[in-house]
């Protein structure tokens, strides 16, 4: 049996029209990486990503010093918004900035969200949601004096637009879902949840850390109204590299976002006394931003836009459902359960594998040089990224996976 998959892994490689990307990136041969599964939670650097870097800090950080500011940097927020608008998330011009973190973003808009629905009381949200949201809409309840309509989840799937539907009402103010249910996979009905708190007057707000750069996303076309998500799963951001922020075009004359700092105003380098806003995106911004942290996005974007998000998908499903295979034929005699959904319209770049004591092969798994993630209580998150990740790669991880099970 084992031969028939490895047999099948080396066919879908040798038929994979994105295998060539995986030269892109760092090798990991040279270091004592066997199989790296956890693309969902930081990807690999680009080969690219370390020639910008020295670049940037020799001939601009290094050759314009200040004069950086003037010349480019002060719009590359809304610049590389833009293209990552356009690249991943379905969105024209004038919407997205790169800015802060994922935290601090999703602090902005949904306070600037309920703000914009005065006299509602209340915040949908679910119980399986990534912490970070729970936490701070949890913030902001206490803050306006708001309630939490919780919707309990199952951590094996995620939301369904029937649960919403039932939670939301006239004095529904916000609704905040991931589009990919950070432990399961689930992928959400964005268009359809949306619709729904439409239907009500409430704001739809969505968190896409788990599907930008691996699963297709229309934000204009869904008629969204605000977005975040971060860039250093499968956009290859780096370590902390800054999150985005999407506002629908419509929404920003009014949305006030509540932290502001000089970099959202009309005139930052005026230094006037009292804030007033920038037009447009730009008031969605606070501090200073992480120029040098932006540096890797400039190369990602590129190798995703030569790519095609469509063929990084067809690619996604194509590898979680070998995972998925090796789980059946490899792992189930061990007792391996499969936490998340199979049905590929349901499935978003990852899957997750159950077995109570997985805790305890962290460590062995690592000491032979196979990297998944682990979520408590009982989960291991097989996230392999689409540009850096071979169909090999994936069978030789789960193949060691099962050697420590049997031992």
């Amino acid at each position: 049996m084992s031969d028939d998959l490895i047999a099948r892994a080396a066919a879908l490689d040798a038929a994979d029209p994105l295998a060539g990307y995986r030269e892109q990136f760092l090798a990991p041969d040279d270091f004592d990486v066997v199989s790296y599964l956890d693309g969902n939670s930081l990807g690999r650097p680009l080969k690219a990503t370390a020639e910008l870097m020295e670049r940037f800090i020799r001939e601009q950080w290094a050759g314009r010093l200040i004069r950086g500011w003037t010349d480019e940097w002060m719009e590359w927020p809304l610049r590389l918004g833009d293209r990552l608008g356009r690249v991943a998330l379905g969105a024209a011009a004038g919407q997205t900035v790169i800015a802060d973190s994922t935290t601090v973003l999703i602090y902005k808009l949904a306070r600037a969200a309920v703000a914009l629905r005065p006299g509602r009381t209340q915040i949908v949200l679910d119980t399986d949601n990534f912490p970070t949201d729970r936490y701070v809409l949890e913030g902001i309840a206490a803050e306006r004096d708001l309630e939490l309509v919780w919707i309990e989840t199952d951590p094996v799937t995620g939301i369904h637009a029937e649960q919403v539907a039932a939670a939301v009402g006239e004095e529904t103010a916000l609704v905040l879902f991931s589009h990919v249910a950070y432990r399961s996979g689930w992928l959400a009905d964005v268009p359809e949840i949306t619709r729904i708190a439409h239907s009500v007057g409430a704001l739809a707000m969505w968190d896409l850390c788990h599907s930008v750069g691996s699963v297709p996303i229309y934000l204009d076309k869904w008629d969204v109204d605000l977005a975040v998500g971060c860039t250093y799963k499968y956009l290859n951001g780096g370590p902390g590299a800054p999150a985005f922020a999407y506002a629908r075009k419509d929404l920003l004359p009014s949305l006030r976002q509540p932290i502001q700092g000089w970099m959202g105003h009309r005139a930052s380098f005026e230094m006037g006394p009292g804030y007033e806003p920038a037009e447009g995106s730009r008031a969605l911004l606070s501090g200073t931003p992480a120029i040098l942290a932006m540096v890797p996005l400039h190369a990602n974007l590129d190798m995703l836009e030569a790519a095609g998000i469509g063929p990084v998908r067809e690619k996604s499903l194509l590898l979680t459902g070998y995972a998925l295979d090796l789980a059946d034929e490899l792992l189930a005699p061990y007792e391996v359960e499969v936490a998340g959904p199979r049905d590929p319209e349901k499935r978003g770049g990852h899957v997750t594998l159950r077995k109570p004591g997985f805790e305890k092969l962290l460590e062995p798994l690592w000491d032979n040089g196979v990297i998944p993630d682990y979520r408590r209580p009982d989960g291991l998150r097989i996230g392999p990224a689409p540009l850096s990740t071979s169909f090999g790669e994936v069978y030789r991880g789960l193949a060691v996976l099962r050697s420590l099970l049997s031992s």
